[in-house]
């Protein structure tokens, strides 16, 4: 007996030792498969979709508030009637039916789940367009997803005019989610969904779950959007982030993201749905609102994406930072250096921090209270959720293979490309009509003649203990003297800086030289000043000197996505061209361990090989 208890004590000292994250990882494979088994009862029953979902708690809960925003509360009960009026509209005035393609046009609002319910109820799929386009991009969205109608809202009618001969010739019926209309091209909506029966309709067309539910357009590496396919399987998957990052029922949950993009209408909206519980929903993201928002309306869980965070820790002192009663921050793309200054800041909310793609079904989340990573990759967890991290060319990003044809798994601590066998839980439906590109994203014979794995575009590394974490995004690591430099990494260098408010780092071409050389787009903080010598100390304290930024670029502010990803596009575009920046540049001269203001003559010694790097 006393050798048992001894041999027990001994076991579980040595779990604790070599296995420190047995128990947490056995527990969260154990509520995936709760989470699994409930799905699969739910469809014996009927619920299918993540339509069904809603349906079912507008049923069960039909006085619950459902949306907050600005001084409205909609019930489930009121959006599922008025989801019920667009559908009868669009099923009388615009003779929408099962299989139509439907492009939707729309700031956040309530209106914008009720139109959006109303054509699933018809069995349309909808494609959710982003804001920001203008028209040229705008056109390309609705002809790649081949749409058949568009319904725009009244703030976005401006943009649409102006590509209006083109959607007329094109068959695309235009509809303005408002009771009038300044043209007879563009038909009111409003003034005939007031005239309809807020009914349950008499037959709903059935869904296959292995069918597309919507399109959500994610940004193309050619510049133009690419509309993905996004299946009624992965949108009732997504559903599962919030309740798994401990959300409940009882939870008022904040959404400031804009809607037409995944992380709010499948991962916020669709995890309030799934736990019936009430969502704030703003119009946009605003630092000066945040924390009121919260307080005034008594929420306990905010989303957050990017860089928003960051926005929330530029922001000076309000008194609601403190008074709030946010327990649960849960999100993706939380930089390390922001993580720990975010719980200090704003009082131990605890942070759940998670990876997904539009595209397909892979998805981690960090469910321990360990700063930095994205997940864990234990035995358990690649059970539920296959994944392989591959050896990588960084010239080309492929992945390197042996001379037999087959790919290479990474080392611990080295970066790999993320890479999922398609399945059929991990389905990857493609581009709507860009077939090159939805093959680009397949990787074939990958460790034996005929898998198929989908390529995420991803860097990610895993550490030794188990834990992953997101390295860089494909083009966003760039080559420099043969070593490969990481624009995440020596971003939260610079920002650790006193002086430095926020860093984006990108590589740019220089004359002469093989790879891109580093380069930062810097906003300095209030009432500071650059400090090169200082920035100069710090680099070699912390970075190898392949890692150093030669160039610095000063501006007011950094240019982001509208889901808070810094944009490098541009700024890679305009590099060093003298005559394209307005902005103060600065050139690391290692000689004065200092940087020193780029004048045109150091700039002309640089170009032409004068001037070394």
């Amino acid at each position: 007996h006393a050798d048992a208890v001894a041999g027990l004590l001994a076991l579980t000292v040595y779990q604790t030792l070599a296995y420190p994250f047995f128990w947490q990882d056995l527990i969260y494979y154990l509520k995936l498969l709760r989470y699994r088994r409930k799905a699969q009862a739910d469809m014996h029953r009927g619920i299918i979709t993540y339509l069904d979902c809603f349906l079912q708690q507008a049923r069960t809960k039909p006085n619950k508030p459902f949306i907050i925003f600005e001084e409205q509360t909609l019930t489930y009960q009121d959006v599922e009637r008025r989801s019920n009026q667009f559908a009868n509209a669009f099923r009388t005035e615009g003779s929408l039916t099962k299989g139509d393609i439907v492009a939707q046009f729309m700031c956040n609002e309530p209106d914008f789940i009720c139109v959006w319910f109303g054509l699933c109820k018809l069995g349309c799929e909808v494609a959710f367009l982003n804001v920001n386009i203008k028209t040229k991009s705008l056109l390309h969205c609705i002809r790649s997803c081949g749409a058949r109608a568009l319904l725009v809202g009244k703030e976005l009618l401006k943009v649409v005019e102006e590509v209006l001969p083109d959607l007329m010739k094109d068959n695309v019926d235009v509809w303005v989610v408002d009771h009038t209309s300044p043209s007879e091209k563009v038909k009111s909506l409003l003034d005939k969904v007031e005239h309809m029966l807020g009914e349950t309709l008499s037959e709903r067309p059935k869904a296959d779950i292995m069918s597309n539910f919507l399109f959500i357009f994610t940004s193309g590496t050619t510049g133009l959007s690419k509309a993905a396919r996004v299946g009624h399987l992965k949108a009732i998957a997504s559903m599962a982030f919030l309740p798994m990052c401990g959300a409940t029922s009882d939870d008022i949950i904040y959404i400031t993201l804009p809607l037409y993009h995944m992380s709010a209408s499948l991962l916020g909206i669709g995890g309030c749905i799934h736990l019936g519980a009430t969502c704030v929903l703003k119009k946009k993201f605003s630092a000066s609102h945040f924390w009121k928002d919260c307080v005034k309306h008594n929420v306990t869980v905010v989303q957050y994406i990017g860089e928003l965070c960051r926005y929330l820790l530029n922001h000076p002192l309000v008194p609601e930072e403190r008074l709030h009663q946010v327990r649960l921050a849960a999100g993706s793309g939380l930089r390390s250096d922001i993580w720990k200054e975010f719980t200090n800041r704003f009082g131990g909310i605890k942070i759940r921090e998670g990876y997904g793609l539009t595209e397909a079904s892979i998805g981690f989340l960090n469910y321990t209270d360990e700063a930095g990573p994205i997940g864990r990759a234990s035995y358990f967890n690649k059970l539920f959720m296959p994944f392989e991290l591959l050896r990588y060319d960084p010239q080309t990003y492929k992945p390197i293979r042996t001379a037999s044809g087959r790919c290479i798994r990474v080392q611990a601590g080295e970066a790999g490309i993320l890479v999922a066998p398609l399945t059929a839980m991990n389905q990857f439906l493609g581009y709507a009509g860009d077939k090159v590109q939805s093959e680009k994203k397949l990787v074939r014979d990958v460790f034996k003649s005929g898998d198929v794995y989908f390529n995420t575009g991803d860097l990610l590394f895993l550490d030794d203990r188990g834990f992953l974490y997101f390295h860089d995004r494909i083009g966003d690591t760039f080559r420099w003297k043969g070593e490969n430099v990481s624009t995440t990494e020596v971003a939260e260098v610079l920002g650790s800086l006193d002086f430095i408010k926020e860093a984006n780092v990108y590589g740019v071409s220089v004359p002469g030289y093989e790879g891109r050389t580093g380069m930062a787009a810097i906003v300095l903080k209030h009432d500071s000043t650059l400090n090169g010598t200082k920035l100069f100390n710090h680099l070699v304290q912390t970075l190898p000197a392949y890692a150093w930024p030669r160039f610095i670029r000063i501006q007011t502010s950094l240019d982001v996505t509208e889901t808070f990803k810094q944009q490098k596009v541009k700024l890679v575009q305009e590099g060093v061209n003298l005559s394209l920046i307005q902005d103060p540049l600065y050139f690391l001269d290692q000689s004065q361990k200092d940087y020193v203001f780029l004048t045109v003559s150091i700039h002309q010694g640089i170009m032409c090989g004068e001037i070394s790097l």
